[in-house]
């Protein structure tokens, strides 16, 4: 389990270094690019970063300062809060993702044989099948 802890090190430590963008914040970005209309609900954000509301909140608070995110009220009934990722977001996301893809690639898949990469693939899924049931 610790050398999952060194590679998600390794892996911000690079992207914050390279792009000055955190893991955590990257994943509030790419989250959010994945969705119609880029939007999501705050809670269901904090929900797909597996993060608490509140921290969410601060997160998104510092990207809201560099023009990346907007909040906006939710149209359907007034009360939640959306996030929305700007074109500037999107565009810093853009110049991000190669800089952690190659991240992953030489940290991670570069160092695995082809049956082990099948391996640890074959594990996730169990994994998340087993997590996906066990709610």
């Amino acid at each position: 389990m610790y050398s999952w802890m060194l590679l998600d090190d390794r892996l911000d430590r690079e992207l914050t270094r390279e792009t000055g963008i955190s893991h955590a914040y990257y994943e509030i970005l790419v989250q959010l690019s994945e969705t119609e209309g880029r939007s999501l609900r705050m809670s269901e954000l904090a929900d797909r970063c597996l993060s608490s509301r509140s921290r969410l909140s601060h997160a998104v608070s510092r990207l809201e300062e560099r023009g990346w995110v907007r909040r906006q009220v939710c149209a359907e009934d007034g009360r939640g809060q959306l996030a929305v990722l700007t074109d500037e977001g999107f565009a810093a996301l853009e110049a991000a993702a190669p800089v952690h893809v190659q991240s992953v690639r030489t940290h991670l898949f570069d160092q695995l044989s082809p049956a082990q990469v099948t391996a640890m693939r074959d594990i996730g899924e169990t994994l998340l099948q087993h997590l996906a049931d066990a709610g």
